[in-house]
């Protein structure tokens, strides 16, 4: 192999294509980066620092240009491509001990000469060499705290803000603190097949460490390897999805024979969770799953027929807001809208969301929230229940929908949300938001709602 093409297959080259492409053309960081790990033959070594080097500029990107700027000033125009190789460099130089400078130094100038030119060598060379000589400044004396708090952390100031008014400066820090952190695997055990105890044991049979959600009595958490190629995962005994998540089937109360809608199903997670735990074909149970994209639904029908549920989970492509379209009302017994959001509460897994909310987009959801849950509460019957959930964590998509729904919906009433028995604590109206660094979770907001 060729030096250039050594260089144009390193991890740190494709970290910079990578973060290029995330930034300009909005694609999501899972899912390419999972595309450029499969199209390039990537040791194990190079895909980990791949995965490391991307979350890490796209979680610290805001520190990292604060960290540049003042060795940027001189320059006029810097191409997006040499600002990603410089935030890729520092975010090496400053947060992994591992890798000596003069290494980075010396695989920046390459990427560097493969890309560009011998001027751009020069003034990428020369800003890490001033940097190495004179060391970064860090934010911790900046102020006002909300300002501290956003560049350190590298969250929307507008995010901070509402947090700090609804939770305090303490509270905030510990808040923003934790879109730091990793993301853990949690996977879902299908408890009708096989007990967690049981799971974790077969795992650590194959190499695999995990213990139990002390947040849902169906998850475990996984801290040594990524099991997807065991026996239990291929033969449908578990998922992955997050611990927050799997609070939402039980929260809907639904029984063996219940004919249920999942009005926002994609991928299909809880969706899959009311198939494999709670409903029972014998007996007339069956879960409609929607979503607006033929892919997703297929992705749907590919997870049903993994876990074994795709007599009882019936996949459609349909807009939740034309459900009356296809289906009558007070036709379903149970009704889950796991309403389209910002996400925000995923900035761990999607580091990249922070970037391109802005509250503008928050109050745009907030519409599309409104519209679904009016149009899916009423295919439900007379005494049945709904749940409004969201992986986000803003009032506006959260408190604020269910408050505007209640008004003008005045057949329906909240019902506490019922936990089984943890640490969590539901609010004073009977819903739950999940903060992330409460339990290490994604963010997550569940409210049970039943029609009189």
């Amino acid at each position: 192999m060729t030096k250039k093409k050594q260089i144009l297959q390193s991890s740190r080259y494709l970290a910079v294509e990578v973060l290029e492409k995330i930034e300009q053309e909005d694609a999501y960081s899972n899912l390419l980066l999972r595309e450029v790990i499969n199209n390039h033959e990537l040791s194990k070594e190079e895909a980990n620092l791949l995965t490391e080097l991307v979350y890490g500029v796209l979680q610290r990107r805001m520190l990292l240009d604060y960290q540049l700027e003042p060795f940027l000033k001189k320059q006029k125009k810097i191409s997006h491509w040499v600002r990603q190789l410089l935030r890729v460099s520092l975010y090496q130089m400053e947060f992994l001990d591992r890798i000596p400078d003069h290494a980075i130094l010396n695989e920046a100038a390459n990427i560097a000469r493969v890309r560009g030119h011998r001027g751009i060598v020069g003034f990428v060379n020369g800003v890490l060499r001033n940097i190495q000589r004179k060391g970064v400044r860090q934010p911790t004396q900046l102020q006002p705290i909300n300002k501290r708090l956003s560049i350190q952390y590298s969250l929307p100031q507008w995010l901070i803000d509402e947090f700090i008014n609804l939770h305090g400066k303490k509270e905030a820090e510990e808040f923003a603190e934790s879109f730091s952190q990793r993301p853990k695997l949690s996977l879902r055990v299908n408890l009708n097949r096989i007990s967690r105890e049981a799971a974790i044991n077969e795992l650590r049979e194959e190499g695999f460490e995990g213990s139990k959600s002390t947040v849902s009595p169906y998850g475990i958490i996984i801290e040594k390897g990524v099991p997807v190629n065991s026996r239990l995962f291929k033969e449908g005994y578990l998922a992955v999805q997050d611990e927050s998540s799997m609070l939402v089937a039980p929260a809907l109360k639904v029984k063996p024979s219940h004919y249920v809608l999942d009005a926002c199903a994609a991928p299909g997670g809880k969706t899959m969770h009311i198939a494999t735990n709670f409903l029972e074909q014998e007996k007339g149970g069956k879960v409609v799953a929607l979503d607006v994209h033929d892919h997703k639904v297929h992705l749907i029908k590919e997870n049903a027929k993994r876990l074994g549920v795709e007599e009882v989970v019936e996949a459609k492509r349909l807009d939740a807001r034309q459900v009356l379209d296809q289906f009558e009302p007070e036709t379903f017994d149970r009704v889950l809208v796991d309403a389209p959001c910002s996400g925000l509460g995923l900035m761990r897994r999607r580091p990249e969301i922070r970037y391109n909310k802005t509250k503008k987009d928050i109050l745009s959801l907030q519409k599309l929230q409104l519209e679904i849950l009016n149009e899916a509460s009423k295919t439900l019957k007379s005494g049945g229940e709904l749940i409004y959930s969201t992986c986000t964590i803003t009032e506006e998509e959260n408190q604020e929908v269910v408050r505007q729904f209640l008004e003008q919906n005045k057949q329906f009433f909240r019902k506490k949300v019922e936990l089984a028995e943890n640490e969590l604590q539901v609010s004073e109206d009977g819903s739950l938001t999940i903060y992330p660094h409460q339990f290490d979770t994604d963010g997550f907001f569940i409210c049970r709602l039943k029609k009189q």
